[in-house]
């Protein structure tokens, strides 16, 4: 049972920077040059998940800037906010999900504990 407690754990950590590189995207999405990272998350044995932070080098859009050389094209970021919106709110929930299996496993250790009193 705390071995459940321990994967949760691990799952919500892997969530956090998940959540941490959405927010950090979105932060950045009228950057210049900006290049989004993404985070991957994967099973680790015996339980658990880890983590992977890598940054997306896709081109952004170019645009026109006045600059004091004249006018130049200049690349945006690389972030849709039509991606991170979504992705934030799945992760909200996944985030929600851990937590609710934690509570359970913790009234599941509270009433094994009862019993054996």
């Amino acid at each position: 049972m705390i071995n459940g407690i321990s994967a949760a754990l691990s799952g919500l950590n892997s969530l956090q920077k998940k959540n941490e590189s959405i927010a950090n995207n979105t932060a950045n999405v009228n950057t210049d040059g900006y290049k989004k990272t993404r985070v991957t998350m994967q099973e680790e044995l015996p339980q658990g998940v880890s983590t992977n932070i890598s940054k997306i080098d896709t081109p952004g859009p170019m645009a026109m800037e006045r600059t004091s050389e004249g006018e130049v094209m200049v690349e945006q970021s690389n972030v849709d906010l039509g991606e991170e919106i979504p992705q934030q709110m799945l992760t909200q929930r996944f985030y929600q999900a851990n937590l609710k299996t934690i509570q359970v496993q913790d009234e599941m250790l509270g009433s094994l504990i009862d019993i054996k009193k």
